[in-house]
């Protein structure tokens, strides 16, 4: 909390989020949060976010770039897993993403993980089946339910690309 600059902080080993992420990125983690947003304001308890720190435990804290909680948080970070996670790889996070933040999210129980590629305008879709994460889709043009538990949201990843 006392460093400079964004980190995230996983098992004690610190990642440095930069550098920041590009107009395609960003673009995309907006076009993710209005397809979330839609759907959630008729359900009353879940919602979208943006980067908000996930405080897991003293070692370790990290910012999915798009998520979905179902329980409103309590204080200035989470700390209950998200139920559905959205990361956009990049050359700086792909390795991050698809292994150690995999193994993390698994661990911790979010139920959906999607990895978005965007040079491969690719979606890879997983959901959590007694404790692993079993891949459900490769996304391009396809549209996937999500069971929120409390809701469900229908996602039409055609809308993230254009």
């Amino acid at each position: 909390m006392q460093w400079e600059g964004k980190w995230e902080l996983i098992h004690g080993i610190p990642y440095a989020m930069s550098p920041v992420p590009t107009i395609q990125h960003q673009a995309i983690s907006h076009k993710i949060d209005v397809e979330l947003a839609r759907p959630l304001e008729q359900c009353g308890q879940c919602q979208a976010l943006l980067p908000v720190d996930w405080k897991i435990d003293n070692s370790t804290t990290v910012q999915p770039d798009n998520l979905v909680v179902c329980e409103k948080p309590e204080g200035q970070y989470l700390t209950k897993a998200p139920v559905l996670i959205f990361e956009i790889l990049s050359k700086s996070t792909a390795t991050k993403d698809q292994n150690t933040k995999f193994r993390l999210y698994q661990e911790e129980g979010v139920k959906h993980y999607i990895i978005v590629d965007p040079s491969e305008q690719l979606a890879k879709v997983y959901q959590l089946q007694s404790g692993k994460f079993i891949k459900m889709l490769d996304a391009t043009n396809e549209s996937c339910d999500f069971d929120l538990g409390k809701c469900k949201i229908a996602f039409e990843f055609s809308t993230i690309w254009a």
